[in-house]
C-alpha cells in the first residue's frame, strides 16, 4: 500500500491512490504527492514507535492507579515511600514520553 502526503497540511494518507480530497483539509487529489519507498517506511517505522510510547504512556497510569492504593493502605513507611517513588518515576517518564513525541513531530517522523 503506498503512501500520500498532502502538502497543503501534511496528512499522510494510505491507500492506492490518493482520496479525492484531504480528509483534514478538504485539499484536492491533485495536492497530494506520493512517498518515495523509504520515507514511507520511516512513517511506519514512526507509528511503531509512537504507539510504544503511547502505551507505555498508559501502562504508567495504571502504576500510579496501584500506587495510590498502595499509599492509602499504608502498610509501613517504607511501603509507603516506594509507591511514592513509584509515582514520581512514572510521571518522569511520561513527561519524557511527552518530549519525546513532540520532538518526533518537529523532525516531521509522523504518527
Amino acid at each position: 500500500m503506498s503512501k500520500w502526503q498532502c502538502e497543503v497540511c501534511g496528512y499522510i494518507f494510505d491507500g492506492d491512490e490518493a482520496p479525492d480530497k484531504c480528509p483534514k483539509c478538504g485539499a484536492p487529489k491533485e495536492k497530494f504527492a506520493k512517498l518515495d519507498d523509504d520515507t514511507a517506511a520511516l512513517v511506519d517505522r514512526s507509528r511503531f514507535s509512537n504507539s510504544l510510547h503511547m502505551e507505555l504512556h498508559t501502562l504508567l497510569e495504571r502504576v500510579k492507579e496501584i500506587s495510590e492504593q498502595g499509599i492509602e493502605d499504608e502498610l509501613d513507611p517504607a511501603c509507603v515511600k516506594l509507591f511514592e517513588a513509584a509515582i514520581a518515576y512514572a510521571v518522569d517518564i511520561q513527561q519524557r514520553i511527552k518530549a519525546e513525541l513532540r520532538t518526533h513531530m518537529s523532525k516531521n517522523k509522523w504518527g
